[in-house]
């Protein structure tokens, strides 16, 4: 405990530093009202679907819903990277903003319907895209805000306090829900059309705040290309991508623990969501399990908060490959002694511990592709890395929802699940701990040796 307390003494000195950093100030309140949007937006959706008493929806159709969200995207995400690495940054976070204001009225009409149909499926797929290709742009965009050195601590305000605007808006809605607005397709539906303002005001943010060439790429290449040459210049720079990526071995492994994480992750989400809404709801209907697991929720934010402030201090005084390793080790652990008793409020032990865990990771893999990777390759392992995130988390939940039963209740799948985060854990540590000590841990030395070694 000593150790961690004294490293958080420094930690102050970063803040304030990255703090100062107008472009980043600007480039977070981008993200944290974009995010709030997204939290309403997302939570209308979820909310039709699991707590909505005029819609049941079982395990598989939950599984489904994700995939139709997450999947599409991410079977293209590699390629939408070249574009990232070509197309000026500013312009795709304030276009991709000003899409989804466009696209979330008509689906937020559907909503209100009622009516069962593809076209507000297929119109929520391309806003999910867009906020992928959206936080993915400020990703890339985050090394020219602020200086390398900062980016562990930059990466921490900007995903952690993303998240928490995420939950922010969920947590709005749900107070709408439950007191201003109705548990029905007309409720969901006016708080789906809430986000859209939202949006507006992140992209007017976004364009107002920087000049066009400011968040790079460094190297734009204005292509003016037939529509094959296009597609094979796509081809080339995914596959020159995946190629970069696998020469950063440090980064390499953190692509792959994370992905094992969201795995695993998906598994716990599924059964979180099942129990809430069926062993620990105390209500007669769904709807009343909404206010159940908003506990849940802000467990949850209270690890990813908290991970952002120890995550930036510990990984430099241990190195961020010793941290990342432990906090898996910690997930196995909570979910066995926090989850397998299957009470609501050791359950919520479980949820703080895995979030932490998340969003630990997430700091650590994120500054590693910053660090490590070449700003012209960064768009293309930005979108390599959200698409390994986001079909993992969907074949998780597919896993959960064929061994789980129908209200999550399994002390064996859970049994497994923290099983596999210690082997994550112990087989990480092996392997980037040994890369760490023969090139220099990128967190732990921030000065740029590291990066130096590991080009060679």
């Amino acid at each position: 405990m000593s150790s961690v307390t004294a490293a958080l003494h420094p930690q102050s000195h970063f803040v304030r530093a990255v703090l100062r950093q107008r472009g980043f100030r600007r480039l977070l309140g981008v993200r944290m009202v974009a995010q709030i949007g997204d939290g309403l937006f997302q939570g209308a959706l979820a909310g039709t679907v699991l707590f909505n008493p005029e819609q049941r929806a079982g395990a598989m159709a939950i599984a489904a819903g994700f995939a139709v969200l997450l999947l599409p995207y991410s079977l293209i995400g590699p390629y939408v990277g070249v574009f990232l690495d070509r197309w000026r940054r500013r312009t795709i976070i304030s276009r991709a903003n000003l899409l989804r204001t466009v696209l979330v009225l008509p689906i937020a009409l559907y909503i209100w319907q009622g009516h069962e149909s593809p076209v507000p499926f297929l119109l929520a797929l391309v806003v999910t895209g867009l906020n992928r290709f959206f936080l993915a742009g400020l990703s890339a965009a985050t090394p020219h805000v602020v200086d390398d050195h900062m980016l562990v601590t930059a990466n921490s305000f900007s995903a952690t306090l993303g998240s928490l605007s995420f939950s922010v808006g969920i947590g709005a809605g749900a107070a709408m829900i439950k007191t201003v607005l109705a548990t029905s397709f007309h409720g969901y539906a006016l708080v789906a059309a809430m986000a859209a303002g939202f949006y507006l005001v992140s992209a007017l943010i976004g364009r107002s705040s920087f000049t066009a060439d400011e968040l790079g790429p460094d190297a734009a290449q204005q292509a003016k290309h037939s529509i094959r040459e296009a597609v094979g210049d796509v081809n080339r720079g995914t596959i020159a991508g995946v190629r970069h990526l696998a020469a950063k071995r440090g980064a390499a492994y953190l692509v792959l623990v994370q992905a094992a994480f969201r795995l695993l992750y998906g598994v716990v989400l599924l059964a979180c969501l099942l129990l809430f809404r069926t062993v620990f709801n105390t209500g007669d209907e769904v709807s009343d399990s909404f206010g159940t697991i908003a506990k849940a929720f802000v467990a949850g934010g209270v690890g990813m908060l908290l991970a952002s402030f120890v995550t930036p201090p510990v990984a430099r005084r241990i190195g961020g490959w010793r941290w990342v390793t432990a906090v898996l080790a910690a997930t196995g652990a909570a979910i066995l002694g926090f989850g397998l008793p299957f009470d609501p409020v050791l359950l919520l032990g479980a949820v703080f511990v895995t979030s932490l865990a998340a969003q630990a990771i997430k700091i650590v893999a994120d500054t590693s592709l910053q660090h490590e990777c070449a700003d012209e390759f960064r768009g293309r392992v930005f979108s390599i890395n959200d698409t390994a995130f986001n079909i993992m988390l969907v074949a998780g939940m597919y896993i959960g929802a064929l061994t789980l039963p129908y209200n999550g209740r399994s002390a064996l799948v859970l049994s497994l699940v923290a099983v596999g985060y210690v082997l994550a854990a112990a087989a990480y540590g092996l392997l980037g701990g040994r890369w760490a000590r023969r090139v220099g841990d990128d967190i732990a030395q921030p000065d740029g040796t590291s990066e130096v070694l590991v080009s060679r």
